[in-house]
């Protein structure tokens, strides 16, 4: 196999096949836009995603504006995935949540999360932010993590997992 192709599959490997526990730093602002930050797992070791980002099609009708992370247990700790400022904490209908605004529009939230951090205080990624209670999966142990940037929800795994599609290069062709 030529060289320059060898190195266009593995530019091409998604990210997340990196090993578990791994921080993976990119881009994930819209083109255009200034770098964003290196965003990690809010919980470890890297979780299975039990339910996955289903937004609907309209901002009033039902979906599922986050994803669902599977916690080793309910009181397994939650990080913050990048660095910011907690925005809120309190419970939202009957879940507690708590909010981190990381800058430039974008906004973390976790539910059902516990956490004795107040409005206004600054962390770090990876910092304890609280801890994970029962209740939002209703066989298991997990995190509700939404993310919006501005007024809309985005896919929060854009975030700590290269999400593009893996493109398949002709034997000989060249590397894009």
């Amino acid at each position: 196999m030529k060289p320059s192709v060898l190195l266009a599959a593995l530019l091409l490997l998604p990210a997340s096949l990196a090993p578990a526990g791994e921080t993976l730093a990119f881009d994930p602002a819209p083109a255009g836009a200034e770098p964003g930050p290196s965003w990690r797992w809010p919980v470890a070791p890297r979780p299975p995603v039990l339910r996955d980002f289903d937004p609907p099609p309209k901002p009033w009708l039902s979906g599922h504006r986050g994803v669902d992370l599977g916690t080793a247990s309910d009181g397994a700790q939650v990080t913050s995935p990048a660095a910011g400022t907690v925005s809120f904490v309190g419970v939202v209908v009957d879940r507690p949540v708590i909010t981190i605004d990381h800058g430039n529009g974008l906004r973390s939230s976790f539910e059902p999360v516990e956490s004795s951090l107040a409005a206004g205080s600054a962390v770090t990624a990876g910092q304890v932010i609280g801890t994970a209670l029962p209740g939002h999966c209703p066989a298991t142990s997990c995190v509700h993590w939404g993310v919006r940037r501005g007024g809309d929800y985005v896919n929060p795994l854009q975030f700590v997992m290269d999400l593009r599609p893996s493109i398949l290069l002709p034997l000989g062709a060249p590397p894009r």
